[in-house]
């Protein structure tokens, strides 16, 4: 496995979680690393195992020095479209970071707008240690939410694939229309409503 850059300075990696289901909030987390407090295998959250992403979620939340997660609601993913929403998350978490940032890295080709500099990193969840720490509170958080919703809607199977189109998600939606938590704005959704 590559070793992971960890930016010098109080540099945070910002990346999400949720972009793609049919249900759910977007998550993303902001994350400033102590480089005299390593974690061992970090990397792009959707390269390790979900007791693994466990794992280093603890160590993460122990280690850094600051950590934030934030979420923007299926409300608010419908009123301003899943990028814009994105974008409010991690405004949203680093606002709630305990140490202020001089600077930000965030996974993808888009920065939110921020007060302070901001770089967009392409696959940077694999590449630079503290986005690859974000990606993994992001998802944990965001798959630990989505089994408190398979919960209170059990039927479209949530705990499986975490609101994402998958078969099976999307013969649930037709057999039992959409639920208040999921994306009338998305698709598959849309569609759903306009045969009801």
């Amino acid at each position: 496995m590559p070793e992971l850059i960890i930016p010098a300075g109080l540099v945070c990696g910002i990346d999400e979680a949720g972009r793609g289901p049919l249900a759910g909030p977007v998550v993303a987390a902001a994350v400033i690393l102590d480089p005299a407090r390593p974690i061992p295998g970090l990397n792009d959250s959707k390269k390790l195992s979900e007791k693994k992403r466990d794992e280093l979620a603890v160590l993460i939340r122990e280690r850094a020095v600051a950590w934030a997660v934030a979420e923007a609601s299926v409300e608010e993913i419908d009123r301003l479209n899943i990028l814009h929403a994105t974008m409010l998350a991690m405004q949203r978490a680093v606002a709630g970071l305990s140490v202020a940032p001089e600077r930000a890295m965030v996974d993808g080709n888009r920065c939110p707008k921020l007060a302070i500099p901001a770089e967009a990193v392409v696959k940077g969840d694999g590449k630079i240690a503290s986005i690859a720490a974000a990606s993994i509170l992001a998802k944990t958080v965001r798959d630990a939410g989505m089994l408190a919703l398979h919960a209170a809607y059990p039927m479209y199977g949530f705990d499986r694939h975490m609101g994402y189109p998958t078969a099976a998600h999307c013969a649930a939606l037709e057999a039992h229309g959409a639920s208040p938590v999921h994306r009338r704005s998305f698709g598959p959704v849309a569609q759903q409503l306009s045969l009801l």
